[in-house]
């Protein structure tokens, strides 16, 4: 029987919640469980087509072991991810991602792992205390208001690039609604262009019409892969497909800087450890031919990764997130081998964001990678336990004294989540 996971995505949390359950009443067996891991799944809150109780049912379907939440800039999605989770019965973890500002740091006038700005490094918030996710929220609000500021300035922009009135979007009609701004979910320029693409369908349809109309308002000559996916008339994911297309063409056409939505990055990690999260830095690593094909030649942060993870321990960042399905195996070697020299946490993700990415990451079943399933699990118990007392968190004081090598607090906190899943 085919299950419509479509009401998964019903405007109200409680009707989520709700369909949830009814579905689950309705399952015949349950998927097959497998040891990956996953910590990186965007919900509605920032952009996605999952709402939260969506994404812990997908990534329970898809037999991951443990599944996170990241939604940028916002924790507005992360109780009902974990409400979801608990009725599966998956053991998940919630966060938020965000950029930083790197000024007045050796690293403010580089290019870090953001492929739009210098000086701005992407970084993660793991593992939040249930009783610290409102503050989260709260401390995040100013600079989602800041953003939006930013997009407006931005949708001008965009609509100055092309003559016809019919491609010129309204912010507050286009995009807004695409978004939960008004439950305290953000608004990313991915949401921009998906408003752009949806009214780009709209008006021109799919294959050759779309292709001149792209070449005429925004001189995108189409070949290659790029002309497949605009003449693929079949594909379900057509509209997210054609946000692929403007996201590498026009972005850097009308982007400007983000400032005052980013706070500094020694605010951020001083926060993080006030509310008992773990702060994490995004490694990305340059793009040569890019393993995942999506991905334009650019260089970030290998020319000087060795520096850059030195000076990230020194000022309390305790952890380093990654996507094996990124990297290159020799980029990956040495990240693990820097984050082991500095005995900084590992955390895996892969970012999911549209309904074409699977939820699964297949290189962690090769042997090099399985302490990645570890991490995970040491997150989720980190959480729970600080949940009950923020000293009992893998970085306070109290438990770094009792476990001075984070290899056994990983063990530790490990043991924990698995033995209270049971």
């Amino acid at each position: 029987m085919m299950i419509d996971t479509t009401i998964l995505n019903a405007p109200i949390v409680k009707e989520r919640l709700a369909n949830l359950d009814m579905l689950l009443s309705q399952r015949q067996a349950d998927p097959e469980r497998t040891d990956f891991v996953n910590n990186h799944i965007h919900t509605i809150y920032s952009f996605s087509p999952y709402s939260p109780t969506s994404a812990a049912y997908h990534a329970w379907q898809n037999g991951l072991a443990t599944a996170g939440i990241m939604d940028h800039d916002s924790t507005s999605g992360a109780k009902e991810f974990l409400q979801a989770g608990k009725a599966i019965g998956i053991s998940v973890t919630n966060g938020f991602e965000c950029r930083c500002g790197m000024q007045g740091t050796p690293f403010e006038a580089v290019r870090l792992n953001n492929p739009d700005q210098i000086g701005v490094a992407y970084v993660a918030c793991h593992g939040i205390p249930y009783q610290s996710i409102d503050k989260a929220n709260m401390w995040l609000a100013p600079y989602r208001k800041n953003r939006d500021s930013r997009n407006r300035k931005m949708v001008d922009r965009l609509n100055a690039l092309c003559t016809a009135k019919s491609m010129k979007l309204d912010y507050e009609q286009d995009v807004l609604p695409l978004s939960r701004a008004q439950e305290g979910g953000s608004v990313t320029e991915r949401h921009i262009l998906y408003a752009l693409a949806r009214k780009a369908i709209t008006l021109a349809g799919k294959g050759n019409v779309m292709v001149a109309l792209l070449k005429q308002q925004y001189n995108i000559d189409a070949t290659g892969k790029t002309l497949d996916i605009l003449l693929d008339h079949m594909d379900p994911n057509y509209d997210y497909r054609l946000l692929g297309v403007f996201k590498s063409h026009l972005v850097e056409k009308f982007y400007i800087d983000a400032t005052d939505e980013c706070p500094h990055i020694h605010d951020f990690i001083t926060f993080v450890k006030s509310i008992g999260a773990i702060s994490a830095y995004a490694y990305l690593g340059d793009v040569g031919n890019s393993v995942t094909g999506d991905k334009k030649a650019q260089v970030f942060e290998d020319a000087f990764l060795n520096a850059l993870i030195a000076w990230l321990k020194q000022n309390g960042m305790n952890a380093v997130t990654y996507m094996p399905a990124r990297n290159t195996d020799a980029q990956l070697k040495r990240i693990i081998r820097l984050c082991r020299e500095q005995d900084l946490f590992q955390i895996c993700g892969e970012d999911i964001n549209t309904p074409f990415q699977s939820f699964i990451c297949k290189q962690l079943a090769q042997p090099e990678f399985h302490h990645l399933a570890d991490a995970a699990w040491a997150l989720i118990g980190h959480e729970q336990l600080a949940s009950k007392d923020l000293d009992d968190g893998m970085f306070s004081e109290k438990t770094i004294h009792a476990f001075p090598l984070l290899s056994d607090r990983i063990a530790h906190f490990a043991k924990a989540a698995r033995d209270m899943k049971g």
